[in-house]
C-alpha cells in the first residue's frame, strides 16, 4: 500500500456525490488503488447531524446506505479513540467545531495527512493535502 490519507467529511461527500469539486491531487490520490483512504467515524456523526439540521438534504440516501458508500470507496474506518478525544479537547487552538477538532487530532496522532479544502486546519499544524 502507498500513502494512507484521512479524508475530511466534505471530501468524502464530494468523492461520492460531486467528484468534480475535488482538486486534481485529491482525485488522483482517491482513485489510486495504492492509497489507503481513511474515514473517521466523526464524519458519519457530522453527516447525520448536519442532515438533521437541514444542512445536508442530499445526504439522505448516503445516510441510509452508509456501509455501501464506505465500501464503494474502499475506505478504512477510523474509530474515535480516547486519545483522539483527549487531544481534540485539550488542543490549545481557538477552533470551536468539534468535528474539525477530532479530525485534526486523529490526523496528528495517527500520522495521517488530511485531505481537505478547509484552511482552518492549518491552525492545528497537521499535514494538509489539497
Amino acid at each position: 500500500m502507498g500513502v494512507r490519507v484521512l479524508v475530511d467529511t466534505h471530501v468524502f461527500l464530494w468523492a461520492l456525490l460531486e467528484p468534480e469539486r475535488l482538486s486534481r491531487t485529491a482525485q488522483r490520490l482517491l482513485e489510486d488503488p495504492q492509497t489507503g483512504i481513511v474515514l473517521s467515524t466523526a464524519s458519519a456523526w457530522e453527516i447525520s447531524t448536519k442532515h438533521r439540521l437541514g444542512k445536508l438534504n442530499q445526504a439522505v440516501y448516503l445516510i441510509e446506505n452508509f456501509d455501501h458508500a464506505v465500501n464503494s470507496l474502499q475506505v478504512e474506518e477510523l474509530p474515535i479513540a480516547r486519545a483522539h478525544a483527549l487531544k481534540a479537547g485539550a488542543w490549545l487552538v481557538e477552533h470551536r467545531d468539534p468535528f474539525d477538532r477530532i479530525l485534526a487530532a486523529q490526523a496528528a496522532l495517527e500520522g495521517l495527512p488530511l485531505i481537505t479544502t478547509d484552511p482552518t486546519f492549518k491552525e492545528f499544524s497537521i499535514e494538509i493535502i489539497w
